[in-house]
C-alpha cells in the first residue's frame, strides 16, 4: 500500500475530505482529544416570524438545521464578546 501525500493546507485536506477521500491516514488520532462541554440545558425563545424565516433561508444554503445554526451563533457571539471584555 502507498502512503498518502499529507495535504499541504487546511483547505487541500477539507477538498479531499469533500471528495470523499479515505483521509484516515492522514490523521494522528494518538494526539486527539475529546472535549467535554458540560450539562446542557434548554431553553425556549420567543422570536420573530420574520427571522425565523430570515435565519431559514441562511440554514437551507449551508445545509444545517436551525438548532445548530442559532448554537454556532451565540458560541461564535459570547466568544467575541469575551475576547473583547479581556481586551478592555
Amino acid at each position: 500500500m502507498t502512503k498518502k501525500k499529507i495535504a499541504k493546507s487546511a483547505r487541500e485536506f477539507d477538498k479531499r475530505f469533500d471528495e470523499g477521500e479515505d483521509i484516515h491516514e492522514l490523521v494522528d488520532m494518538s494526539k486527539a482529544t475529546v472535549i467535554h462541554h458540560g450539562k446542557k440545558v434548554r431553553i425556549t425563545l420567543d422570536i420573530a416570524e420574520s427571522l425565523v424565516k430570515e435565519i431559514d433561508e441562511i440554514r437551507k444554503e449551508i445545509g444545517v438545521d436551525r438548532g445548530a445554526l442559532i448554537k454556532i451563533w451565540l458560541h461564535e457571539r459570547v466568544k467575541k464578546e469575551k475576547t473583547a471584555g479581556a481586551a478592555s
